[in-house]
């Protein structure tokens, strides 16, 4: 009897540890890559697929700062999308790229040295909305004054870096980086208010015949992702869009049903700057199809100042 209990208790917890484990592959396999920090593989899988030039040759490669740092929330895709940034650089030869997790690459003299930047899920912790403020206070050497001082010192640098000519892409979270500037929201285009779980979202392209939204070859984007809802200067809709999310597709999420659409992708001008923005990189998965990839490559070629395309803003198109 003791035996035939013990062979019964066995047999619940492999059953149990098996459906636990089958569970943890399914969701790598439907929602996260299933390495991380990526592997050989993942990126030599990548890189093949990806394109093998740029859509518009430069007559010399940008040089571009791609900036990595999370004070908040980490999103494991953020090595994936380093890697990505890397591997396009090297194979395409549009653009040279320094890696940073250092908030002194915002120093002024340090920044002139760049022609784009690239804000890799650079979330804050979401109660301040200021990463550059997180970074100071974690060192623990300067007082609360001072912090606050540095930060919004080094957040002008930025601005004043993209209003003078220089190129900006934010890619996903880092619509939160500097989330409660309006200075900020102003530059990039919105700032993030939330998002409910993460679901299978239909992204469609408000102009497939746009030299950025081509990378689609005109069909939807289909993708895991979470879908973000923003706040502060999206409401004025002053920037160009290139995907767009259908509100009633997603899933009530706390009583909170959802209509209209939002867009999740634009480029804009800033000043004499461009700026670029695109939320689909939350799940290292989405860059296996190549369409992200090279979506993303024209992004930044347009940053960079190398396509030239229609950047006019909905505001400006709703007033004629």
């Amino acid at each position: 009897m003791k035996q035939k209990v013990l062979h019964i208790m066995s047999a619940k917890i492999f059953n149990g540890a098996f459906y636990a484990f089958m569970m943890v592959m399914s969701l790598q396999n439907t929602v996260f890559s299933s390495n991380n920090p990526p592997v050989d593989e993942w990126i030599k899988t990548i890189t093949q697929s990806a394109p093998d030039k740029p859509v518009v040759s430069p007559k010399k490669p940008g040089k571009v700062l791609l900036f990595s740092l999370s004070t908040g929330y980490t999103h494991q895709s953020e090595p994936h999308v380093d890697a990505v940034i890397k591997m396009l650089a090297e194979k395409t030869g549009a653009f040279t790229v320094e890696y940073s997790r250092n908030i002194a690459d915002f120093e002024t003299n340090r920044l002139i040295t760049f022609d784009a930047i690239i804000l890799n899920n650079n979330c804050p912790n979401l109660k301040h909305g200021n990463l550059f403020y997180d970074a100071l206070k974690a060192k623990g050497t300067d007082t609360e004054e001072q912090c606050q001082k540095k930060a919004m010192e080094l957040e002008k640098n930025l601005l004043d870096f993209v209003s003078n000519g220089g190129g900006l892409t934010a890619i996903h979270a880092a619509i939160a980086m500097q989330n409660n500037s309006e200075a900020f929201s102003e530059m990039r285009g919105a700032s993030f208010k939330n998002h409910p779980p993460q679901q299978q979202l239909e992204l469609t392209l408000v102009d497939p015949n746009h030299p950025i939204t081509k990378a689609f070859d005109g069909k939807p984007f289909i993708h895991t992702d979470e879908p973000y809802i923003f706040k502060g200067a999206y409401s004025k809709l002053n920037f160009h869009p290139l995907l767009a999310m259908d509100l009633s597709q997603i899933k009530p999420h706390n009583g909170v049903t959802f209509s209209g659409i939002q867009y999740v992708s634009w480029i804009k001008r800033y000043g004499k700057g461009r700026v670029f923005f695109v939320s689909p990189a939350h799940n290292a998965k989405s860059f296996e199809d190549t369409r992200l990839v090279r979506f993303i490559l024209n992004g930044i070629q347009y940053t960079l100042g190398d396509l030239k395309c229609d950047d006019s803003p909905l505001t400006s198109k709703n007033s004629n």
